[in-house]
Parts: C-alpha cells; sequence; structure tokens
C-alpha cells in the first residue's frame, strides 16, 4: 500500500501537538519526549514518508521484518526493538538496534550476554496490571531479575515498558503508566549506580496522551502517525 505522504505528514503533526498538550497539562518539557514509530503494519517501501514528516525513531515487532526494513531503509532512523524478543531470536537483532523495549525473561537476557558484541542497551517490561494476556515480568519479580541484569555487562538497563490491556477508554490506562513510573521511581532508589531509570517506554495510539502525562519518555504511536486512511489501533 502506498500511503499519501500529505496524510502521513499531517498524522505526524498532529501527534506531536497531541504530546505537547499533554506535556503542558502537566508542566513537562515536550523536548522530554519522543515518538518510536510502531511500523509493524507499514509497507517497506512507505518508511521513508516517516522520514519525511520528522520521524527518526522507529520500532518494529518482528526479527524479520526489522532485518528487512533496516536493511532498505537503515540510515534514516534509529532502530530499536519493540516487540516479544524470543531468546532464539536473539542473534538476529544483536548489533541491530539501539534499544529493545520489551526484556523480561533471563534466558533473553542470558543470549543477549553471549551473543553482544558491545552493550546492549535494554528496557525491562513489566506487567504491571497482571494481565495474564500480556508479557512482562510481575513488579514484585522485577528486583529478583535486575539482580540477574546487574552481572551482565553487556546488558545496559535504561528503563521500563509496559502494555496495559487494550480500553477503549484511553483514561483507563492511566493507573498501569502511574504504577509503571512508581516503580521506576523505587527501583532507582534501590538500584543506584547500576542500572538507568531514565526511560519510560509506555503509550500507543490508543492511550498515549495520557502516558505522557503520567512520564513517558517513549511512545510507541502506530495508526496515528498515518493519517485519516488508517484504521488500525
Amino acid at each position: 500500500m502506498t500511503r499519501n505522504p500529505d496524510d502521513v505528514k499531517a498524522g505526524v503533526a498532529a501527534t506531536q501537538q497531541q504530546i505537547a498538550d499533554a506535556c503542558a497539562r502537566v508542566g513537562r518539557n515536550p523536548d522530554g519526549v519522543e515518538i518510536v514509530a510502531a511500523v509493524k503494519y507499514l509497507a517497506i517501501e512507505d518508511l521513508p514518508l516517516l522520514h519525511a514528516a520528522g520521524i527518526r525513531r522507529v520500532g518494529e515487532n518482528r526479527t524479520d521484518q526489522l532485518i528487512a526494513k533496516q536493511d532498505a531503509h537503515g540510515d534514516l532512523f534509529t532502530w530499536d526493538f519493540i516487540g516479544h524478543l524470543q531468546s532464539r531470536k536473539v542473534k538476529e537483532i544483536v548489533g541491530r538496534v539501539a534499544l529493545v523495549h520489551s526484556l523480561f525473561t533471563e534466558s533473553t537476557a542470558d543470549q543477549l550476554q553471549t551473543r553482544s558484541l558491545e552493550p546492549q542497551d535494554v528496557l525491562v517490561e513489566v506487567n504491571v496490571a497482571g494481565d495474564p494476556d500480556k508479557d512482562g515480568v510481575a513488579p514484585a519479580d522485577l528486583d529478583g531479575l535486575l539482580e540477574r541484569l546487574a552481572g551482565q555487562s553487556n546488558i545496559r538497563v535504561q528503563g521500563l515498558m509496559t502494555m496495559p490491556a487494550f480500553a477503549t477508554e484511553p483514561e483507563v490506562s492511566r493507573p498501569a503508566f502511574r504504577a509503571l513510573r512508581e516503580l521506576a521511581e523505587q527501583a532507582s532508589e534501590r538500584w543506584v549506580g547500576v542500572h538507568q531509570f531514565a526511560q519510560l517506554s509506555m503509550g500507543t495510539s490508543q492511550d498515549f496522551p495520557i502516558a505522557v502525562e503520567e512520564g513517558a519518555t517513549l511512545v510507541r504511536a502506530g495508526s496515528v502517525l498515518l493519517g485519516p486512511s488508517d484504521t488500525r489501533p
């Protein structure tokens, strides 16, 4: 599918404005929030439209698509991995991504430690709502995983990520976003000098203004960036 460049520019501009408005409501500087364009549903040939609209960071959910899209347009963006990362797939993305948003198992951490040629920045995914349909470490188990990661020199924890349950009303996601921010604040005190917690990846097309109000620094926006012709969440 070939997107309309004007639609994409309008979608990106509207998303940036909503982020700015959310920051204004809570007294934040919008420069502290970055859009990670979720490109799972975007065709390879349409990626340059995001760059032309001002997007500089993209995230892919699937390793095969990450490789294909990066091989085609690698110089246009900073590349993140935002999907479920299976331990057996780690070898496919090491050296390719700036940030893994979704680390939550020891097996994947062990593979990152073994296969990375240089330290890999990661976010620990936390299932703050205890949703059985979502990935992530339980809040009560976060320190145990952080303890394991503290001994792995090729992994650098930069913050936390969460994906709340789908809700038709964005406000429903607020408690999950607030809980993640509070977890990060608490962890930063316990793990000072060991791990960093400056980055909070939370919020998607359905609820990113609420996430920004609650402290998101990275929002994983997808369909809202592509203009009115796209109806996926």
